[in-house]
């Protein structure tokens, strides 16, 4: 580690898991610690699938012990959309819901017969999801929860409120909900309104870097820091923080965060809310500094996380990478965004069925399900990123993989050759990195977000695919879903 440095604590909740990472940033180092991980189980019970909340925050609560004193500041970032409710007390409302569970089956329909989804895109530039709080809330309507609550807070808030007892609502989370005007930067209250929804539910924003207060003395006590230590707004999204800590060195590039989901796009400096946009399900999510996160989520590394999972044998990924390795070049794809992947259980079965209904070979074998996934994965980040670049007018030389799925070099390389773009594949833990940079940049040893970007270049590992190969072959496995 640096000396001199202070150290900063990063908590960055995944969907399968979460960590405690500690930072120290100078002029010319970022070095970055993992102190504590823990896994992010989530709960069927009776009513629905939940999150186990509690378990997450003794998870942060011993990764801060393990972090050991003189930590400059905290920050939160996790998953979007999901939040917790408060009833005037301040006590927790039950178990948040899982975005996962089936509640918003059927939602979207009846919030459209209120706000025509064209309006809604216009108003808000969300991509149609089944699980954004919007339809979330809808869902909830009248029921005794939304009832009782006074106070609504998204996951990231929601631990922040635990460790200092103060409320906010961090913006770049926020913008996922559906509810924020992407041109204003605040809430739609029109939107609001027409829906019969009540902003009053939300905590004032806050932007990253902004000071989210002290840990609480009982929290100080648990987990043995010597205080104040303050907790810093971030870009509290998981995907801002990691598109903060894309390493590009100029403003022609791409951005695929990777890991249980892929979001592929481009970062601008104003929102696409044409009608164009909204058919292609780009969604406009706000970063860091007035930038614009344009992106398209696509399902990601879930659908081989599920395949393993069904399988049975956790510890044989890295086999089934090199065996896939072997298999012909798409021999049979999927769509990566169907929403029919979206719920957990049978992920083999159901990609099985997919190509037979769409007529092309079906995997027989756990290395060939493998192989349709990562080319159906690089095939959807070719789409994402040539589409991005239509609907924004903005062209592109690079693409930048960052987050866990920059260490499958087959998906990296199957990208380059789809896109028929370089691809510059690093750091894997960039939403972690991109948290502790917000924090050293609001106590002072970073600076804006061109510089943060410079320093990422300079200090931390990237690896480079050259694409190989035209991109006709990868036109034509499209033209095969299409």
């Amino acid at each position: 580690m640096s000396t001199g440095a202070r150290p900063y604590a990063a908590v960055d909740l995944g969907a399968s898991s979460g960590r405690v990472m500690v930072g120290r940033v100078g002029p010319d180092s970022l070095e970055l610690t993992e102190v504590h991980r823990f896994a992010n189980r989530p709960v069927r019970v009776p009513e629905g699938l939940r999150w186990d909340v509690l378990g997450l925050y003794a998870g942060v609560l011993e990764g801060l012990r393990a972090a050991g004193d003189g930590l400059a500041s905290v920050g939160i970032d996790s998953w979007a959309v999901d939040y917790g409710l408060l009833d005037a007390d301040g006590a927790l409302l039950g178990n948040p819901v899982h975005y996962r569970d089936r509640r918003t089956d059927g939602v979207a329909e009846k919030v459209w017969a209120r706000v025509p989804a064209g309006e809604l895109y216009a108003a808000t530039g969300l991509q149609y999801a089944p699980f954004n709080t919007l339809y979330q809330l809808t869902a909830a309507c009248s029921t005794a929860q939304l009832t009782q609550a006074r106070r609504l807070l998204l996951i990231p808030d929601l631990l922040t409120y635990w460790l200092t007892g103060e409320q906010g609502t961090e913006l770049t989370n926020a913008s996922t909900t559906q509810l924020i005007d992407p041109r204003t930067r605040d809430w739609s209250h029109e939107v609001a309104k027409r829906l019969g929804i009540d902003l009053s539910l939300f905590a004032p924003l806050r932007h990253p870097g902004d000071p989210a207060g002290e840990l609480r003395p009982e929290v100080l006590e648990e987990t043995g820091l010597a205080g104040p230590v303050p907790v810093t707004a971030v870009g509290s999204h998981d995907t801002a923080s990691a598109v903060a800590a894309v390493p590009a060195t100029g403003e022609r590039f791409a951005y695929i965060c990777t890991g249980t989901w892929s979001l592929a796009g481009l970062e601008l400096d104003a929102p696409v809310l044409t009608e164009e946009s909204r058919a292609a399900n780009f969604t406009n999510e706000l970063g860091l500094d007035g930038t614009v996160r344009y992106l398209r989520n696509i399902m990601g590394l879930w659908l081989l996380q599920e395949c393993v999972r069904a399988w049975g044998e956790p510890d044989a990924l890295g086999a089934l990478l090199l065996e896939a390795a072997k298999v012909p070049a798409l021999r049979s794809v999927v769509d990566a965004g169907d929403a029919a992947f979206l719920a957990p259980g049978r992920m083999p079965e159901r990609i099985a069925e997919a190509c037979r209904v769409s007529g092309q070979p079906v995997p027989a074998s756990p290395v060939e399900t493998t192989r349709c996934i990562l080319d159906s994965l690089a095939l959807a980040h070719r789409r994402a990123v040539e589409d991005a670049q239509r609907l924004a007018g903005r062209s592109v030389d690079v693409v930048h993989i960052v987050g866990g799925g920059t260490r499958n070099a087959l998906l990296c390389q199957l990208t380059a050759d789809a896109c028929g773009l370089p691809v510059v594949s690093g750091p894997t833990e960039a939403a972690a990195l991109g948290n502790v940079l917000v924090q050293a940049r609001a106590h002072g040893p970073a600076g804006d977000l061109a510089g943060m970007r410079r320093l990422l270049t300079r200090t931390q590992l990237l690896t480079r695919y050259e694409p190989r190969g035209g991109t006709r072959r990868w036109e034509a496995a499209w033209a095969r879903l299409a």
